[in-house]
């Protein structure tokens, strides 16, 4: 008769072999997912991700999984957050790729900064949305190296 302590060694033996497979496939497929070409994608995800359709093929894994992530949430999201993807999208989509990481930069910086300095920074964004364009294109003019990205948002 077999022990106690060998049948449950033997089952946990077994347990970890099929956890560690799971892992391993599910890792597989997630890999599989990032690599997916545009005419892969699903109807839905298409039309979330319809700004990029022109650059999909080319985005790298990272983005591609970013953008994933976004059109599985974009259902959940309520009628003004899926404005603002789209918007988002379309003004990512018309970028060239050295604004792209002049963005990308920029939100690394904001993100470091405290939380005070984010919140003065955005009452002052607020402020800025809130003038006229005669007033915006006036502060551009004057200080153009502050406000390249004013109206991308």
């Amino acid at each position: 008769m077999v022990s106690f302590k060998k049948r449950l060694k033997v089952n946990l033996i077994i347990f970890f072999g099929l956890l560690l497979g799971v892992l391993f496939f599910n890792n597989l497929a997630l890999a599989d997912d990032v690599n997916v070409t545009w005419a892969q994608l699903s109807n839905e995800q298409r039309q979330v991700l319809n700004p990029l359709a022109s650059e999909w093929d080319t985005l790298r894994p990272w983005q591609r999984e970013k953008m994933l992530d976004i059109a599985r949430d974009y259902p959940k999201m309520n009628s003004g957050k899926q404005d603002l993807v789209q918007k988002r999208l379309s003004n990512w989509s018309r970028m060239t790729p050295y604004e792209r990481e002049n963005a990308r930069k920029k939100h690394q910086q904001f993100q470091l900064l405290s939380a005070d300095k984010k919140n003065e920074l955005r009452k002052k964004w607020m402020e800025y949305r809130e003038l006229s364009e005669v007033e915006r294109a006036k502060l551009r003019g004057e200080s153009p190296e502050t406000y390249t990205d004013a109206d991308l948002n």
